[in-house]
């Protein structure tokens, strides 16, 4: 998929075995033309004289339609004896503006492997958004992006600057651990089990520890994850579970954790491929003093891809529901969106593509933070400025459109 751009292969001697060592520089640039456009509308009192709307839009040159345009290396060391030790550091790219690599927050591990499965250390993927990605017929990119990563990762970011957390750069402090998470252990599972493959995954919160006193903000178990996934895949068939835990604030009057579990599954037919996910997100807040009521999202997604001659159709429908708990009717809210786009391969790593979304919200002044989706926001900040939704003066989110028409090229 990949094409190794640089290779450097040296021989060393050590107890009389030879060992061999590999660097590969390789990434993706992907420029395209991008339009994202929002409504809001009044609502309740602000409605009584009639509805008025408000619309926002943009049109970018975006590196992200189809594929996340990066910068990477990696290289791998024979130790011998099944045994290999490896790296990956892999920097995200504005060829839009000229960005170049500020830092590796895509990924950055150090890894070694071996009949045992790896171990993997550093910043890398969550355990539990394996499933957002993988059973996506839009692969989490442009204006189809998987509905359920957009809103799943808009709580965590969101919560964890609600309750003090910073983002440094486009990078956590350790408290927005929903598609990444720093200072991370993972273990994986060798590949020889008859399909079967897993991971579990732990990340330190890396605060200092305060006795004698009621801990401040900053301390505790904040910016832990914990996460595991299992799967089995076999010809056509492709499944996996997955959970995860996140702790966005950890004080003795404030305790709150997000918990992620998703199933997701895939079958391939020969002329399409089916894709499908479940996902449910609990924000569970402990707070003794206050009646705090915690949130439930319920996602679910189905998708198809067709193969054209050179090219590819895909195609997604998905929704989430905000269930807060409460018993005030028209307390919560939903969201749904349907995408469809088209791949045409010029070569296997030049490809043209459009895509086109459309997002409806229904009861947002419930959730305008979170169910405010545009069409790509997965963090904050955003990969690039977008327009939002109008939420003050008695307005509402009420749906977005958005399509992307550009070209991607992968070394």
């Amino acid at each position: 998929m990949l094409r190794p751009f640089i290779l450097v292969a040296g021989s060393f001697c050590a107890a009389g075995a030879s060992a061999q060592s590999s660097l590969t520089v390789f990434g993706v640039v992907d420029a395209g033309i991008s339009r994202y456009s929002t409504k809001s509308s009044t609502y309740g009192s602000a409605a009584l004289f009639g509805p008025r709307t408000m619309r926002q839009s943009q049109t970018v040159l975006s590196p992200s339609g189809l594929s996340s345009s990066r910068l990477g290396f990696r290289g791998t060391e024979d130790l011998g004896g099944g045994l290999a030790a490896s790296f990956w550091l892999e920097a995200p790219l504005s060829n839009d503006t000229g960005g170049g690599i500020s830092n590796f927050g895509r990924r950055s591990t150090l890894s070694l492997s071996g009949p045992f499965g790896e171990l993997r250390l550093g910043r890398d993927y969550t355990a539990s958004f394996w499933n957002d990605a993988v059973f996506d017929p839009m692969t989490v990119n442009g204006v189809g992006t998987n509905l359920i990563a957009v809103v799943n990762s808009n709580i965590a970011a969101s919560r964890a600057l609600a309750t003090g957390g910073l983002l440094n750069g486009g990078l956590s402090a350790g408290t927005d651990s929903y598609l990444r998470t720093s200072n991370a252990l993972s273990y994986f599972l060798p590949p020889n089990l008859g399909g079967f493959y897993g991971q579990v995954q732990y990340a330190l919160p890396e605060n200092i520890k305060v006795e004698g006193a009621s801990a401040p903000a900053g301390t505790g178990r904040r910016g832990r994850y914990a996460g595991a996934r299992a799967g089995w895949s076999n010809g056509a068939v492709d499944v996996a579970l997955a959970y995860g835990e996140s702790t966005v604030a950890d004080t003795l009057l404030n305790k709150e954790r997000i918990k992620t579990v998703n199933l997701g599954a895939s079958y391939d037919f020969g002329w399409a491929k089916l894709f499908g996910e479940l996902s449910r997100v609990k924000d569970v807040k402990e707070r003794p003093l206050t009646a705090a009521v915690s949130g439930r999202y319920d996602g679910a997604l189905l998708g198809l891809t067709v193969p054209v001659g050179p090219g590819l159709i895909r195609v997604s429908y998905a929704t989430v529901k905000f269930d807060n708990g409460s018993t005030v009717p028209d307390a919560d809210a939903r969201t749904n969106k349907l995408a469809v786009g088209y791949v045409h391969h010029l070569s296997k790593r030049t490809a043209l593509y459009a895509s086109v979304a459309r997002i409806r919200i229904r009861d947002g002044h419930n959730n305008p933070t979170v169910m405010g989706v545009t069409p790509l926001v997965l963090s904050l900040p955003a990969i690039f400025p977008q327009p939002g939704f109008t939420t003050s003066g008695g307005f509402q989110p009420r749906g977005a459109m958005g399509y992307d028409v550009g070209i991607r090229h992968t070394f």
